[in-house]
């Protein structure tokens, strides 16, 4: 005969790990320092002025 399994157990056990994988991907995804998020905002609006500054508006066009 097999080994007597206790269902409970072992579905508290499958969702810990689960769980624990969920934490990892989350720890990779959002696991930055505050220094590190506000250097990336700063990064991203730059970008946007810059390519705001370099849009043609109807009124920018030669004549």
């Amino acid at each position: 005969m097999g080994d007597i399994v206790n269902l409970r157990r072992a579905r508290k056990t499958k969702k810990r790990a689960e769980d624990a994988r969920l934490a990892d991907a989350n720890r990779v995804a959002f696991g930055r320092t505050k220094d590190e998020r506000t250097l990336s905002d700063k990064e991203k609006a730059l970008a946007a002025r810059r390519l705001d500054g370099h849009l043609l508006r109807p009124d920018d066009e030669p004549t």
